[in-house]
């Protein structure tokens, strides 16, 4: 992690929440070598709303410390073992939204829930449908995922019952991160894209497809998504990614003026994901349908404004192969045709004791790939309810 610098929220048993960048196997403690009062905090919020023009000097900032070997002497007291590093949530989520970019993904999901109709719905390729999350129930990497109890009905039960779900999944997705805020009954545009989000973070958007199957007509997703989203705890700066921005792919019919994009903000970025150390499928974003400075002009199109810390999503990403899927119902055929891992058992979706790993990587400037983190979740059983 030289090259990219991302942003996390670090302790340790000598320190108390402190703002560090990875270095390599080390993160340095911003929060004792910049002379920055936004970086003496234990969120990055405070940071975040400085704007775009501050971000650029505290990461030039950053880059002169770590290259000039005169630094270095200095700045050794303040490199910690990222072994010894406990990470936490890195931002405060003020809101969380989930948006529905991938047009295979789209069309695989809309093959199963609505059988016998067009799997995308009229609007999908006018607008970057999303939904409104949960922003309290946005954990970092790492936090155990309790299996999620509600209603759920199979399409052989004559009525609902309440359990634990029995098909819980994952979503493979790529979030962005806003850091200045808009104004109230203002829109966006998307040339303003990058003045608005600071960097990304990986996301797993946990899914009980049977309760979502249930309630989701005709208000979309509710408690078959509301009860736990991960995050990646490194926010990666857009700074960095100037090497993996690209042109997204043809859009028909032409978008509306407010969505039409004026700078390239589609993305090479490859993600694995491991399911008990196993891996069983590589998605990547360079096929996403709308870009992210889409899906922020069309969030803000009806003058619903940001908020430093808004946390928004791409849905899950998926390719056109079984084996480039970002979820378990795509990859097993809504559980019809079950995956075999090399212990020899089977999933059409999550058991309790699984674990979850969801990596990424990028072009670096130099050359090469880097890694943007991981995601990483295990499942616990259901809590039973109390009366």
């Amino acid at each position: 992690m030289t090259e990219h610098l991302p942003y996390g929220v670090f302790s340790t048993d000598a320190l108390h929440r402190h703002i560090g960048v990875a270095i390599g196997d080390q993160v340095l403690d911003l929060t004792s070598v910049i002379d920055e009062a936004a970086l003496r905090s234990t969120t990055l919020n405070a940071f975040l709303a400085l704007g775009r023009a501050r971000w650029a000097e505290v990461r030039a900032e950053i880059t002169e410390l770590v290259a000039d070997p005169a630094n270095r002497q200095r700045i050794r007291p303040y490199l910690h073992p990222l072994s010894e590093a406990h990470m936490h949530l890195p931002f405060d989520v003020a809101d969380y939204v989930d948006f529905y970019a991938s047009e295979q993904h789209a069309t695989n999901l809309g093959r199963m829930f609505r059988p016998g109709e067009p799997p995308l719905p009229p609007n999908w390729k006018h607008l970057p449908i999303g939904y409104h999350g949960r922003a309290g129930t946005v954990v970092p990497s790492g936090t155990a995922i309790v299996r999620p109890t509600g209603q759920r009905k199979a399409p052989d039960e004559s009525t609902p019952t309440d359990g634990p779900t029995r098909r819980l999944d994952i979503e493979v997705e790529l979030a962005f991160v806003v850091g200045t805020p808009s104004d109230l009954g203002t829109c966006v545009r998307t040339a303003d894209f990058a003045d608005h989000v600071f960097g990304v973070v990986l996301l797993n958007d946990w899914s009980a497809r049977d309760l979502q199957s249930w309630e989701y007509v005709p208000l979309g997703p509710f408690l078959g998504k509301s009860f736990a989203t991960s995050i990646s705890p490194w926010v990666v700066p857009l700074a960095a990614l100037e090497a993996a921005r690209l042109p997204i792919g043809a859009q028909d019919p032409e978008p509306l003026d407010y969505l039409r994009d004026t700078e390239n903000w589609g993305l090479d970025i490859d993600f694995e994901v491991q399911l008990n150390g196993q891996v069983v499928s590589r998605p990547r974003y360079r096929g996403m349908y709308w870009s992210p400075a889409q899906m922020l002009a069309h969030l803000t199109a009806n003058g619903a404004r940001l908020r430093t810390g808004d946390l928004f999503a791409s849905g899950t990403v998926s390719g056109p192969g079984r084996d480039q899927v970002g979820s378990l119902i795509e990859l097993t055929d809504s559980g019809r045709e079950p995956i075999t891992l090399a212990d020899g058992s089977t999933r059409a979706f999550l058991e309790d004791g699984d674990v979850v790993t969801i990596a990424a990587t990028a072009p670096s400037p130099a050359g090469g790939r880097f890694t943007l983190g991981e995601v990483t979740g295990t499942i616990l059983p259901a809590v039973p309810r109390t009366r």
